[in-house]
């Protein structure tokens, strides 16, 4: 067991929800559990108030990454679990122990109805600087949530794990996204959806309303090209059941309406600098603030 699934704990119910998925996952990979809770030194002012004083910061820096790795190590007994406690700024120690992990797994706040992700400043720039996979959990989520309901139609751990959902590029389809979410498919024996959303051309707009077979020419031509740039894949794991989608209509809204059934969604998000410093990306960004499931976010090149 040379690997580790390294989860970023706070105290919050967001990040306890993180913690429990990444227990989940380190059993389907048999790899370590690092549990890392980051205590960010307070303005003097702050640390001198009496409702945060020396017994209030030690719980929060102590006592609860500890019962949280016991609680762990209780429900998840084949996991091996190990605790690290930090100091300093949480985005930049947390992107660090990623460099090191297989997996980083952060809790997120959701968006009420919408059922998304309110990313605040640490997970905004862990997920622009972290150099391997970054896997964002809403509080409240259960193992229950990633399978599909039981012949009761009760929500059930115990049934067949919703599929993986993956957005592809055809054009440009990036190899480090795709393996991971075969992988993760294969892990789960779940199917993997790849959708790919595309726009029509501006100049195709005018001919369409006079040649209705264009559209239909349209997505012949986008099916082909995911169909191709999946293929090596599916060599390469046949025994993954690929469901291959292409609609025409924006990426992000495309897999935002797939996550609604899916166990996981996998996007990438381009490692490039520019005069603004590192980004997600826009339709990374969408969908990590509108999918219904965990998000997994895997930089490339």
């Amino acid at each position: 067991m040379t690997g580790t699934v390294v989860a970023g704990l706070d105290g919050s119910r967001e990040s306890r929800a993180a913690a429990e998925w990444a227990a989940r996952e380190a059993v389907l990979r048999g790899l370590a559990l690092k549990v890392v809770h980051v205590s960010e030194p307070l303005p003097q002012p702050m640390a001198q108030a009496p409702l945060l004083g020396a017994e209030t910061r030690a719980h929060w820096s102590e006592r609860v990454p500890r019962e949280t790795a016991e609680g762990l190590r209780l429900r998840h007994p084949g996991v091996e679990v190990g605790m690290e406690r930090l100091s300093g700024r949480a985005a930049e120690l947390l992107a660090a122990e990623a460099r090191d992990a297989d997996l980083l797994v952060l809790g997120s706040r959701g968006l009420g109805g919408l059922r998304g992700f309110l990313l605040g400043s640490v997970s905004q720039s862990v997920l622009a600087h972290a150099e391997r996979p970054v896997v964002l959990v809403r509080a409240g989520e259960q193992a229950a949530d990633e399978h599909e309901f039981d012949p009761a139609g009760i929500p059930s751990a115990a049934t067949a794990f919703r599929p993986v959902v993956v957005g592809v590029d055809p054009a440009g389809p990036a190899e480090a996204v795709l393996a991971f979410a075969f992988e993760e498919a294969g892990r789960r024996r779940a199917s993997l959806r790849a959708v790919s959303g595309w726009n029509l051309p501006p100049y195709y707009l005018y001919g369409l309303s006079a040649d209705a077979g264009l559209h239909d020419e349209l997505v012949r031509r986008q099916t082909a090209l995911l169909s191709e740039a999946l293929r090596p894949w599916r060599e390469k794991h046949p025994a993954v059941d690929v469901v291959e989608e292409s609609p025409s209509g924006s990426a992000s809204l495309r897999l935002v309406e797939a996550a609604r059934t899916g166990s996981l969604v996998v996007v990438g998000r381009r490692v490039r600098r520019t005069p603004l410093g590192p980004h997600i990306g826009p339709v990374a960004h969408a969908v990590l603030h509108h999918a219904a499931c965990p998000v997994a976010v895997v930089p490339h090149r």
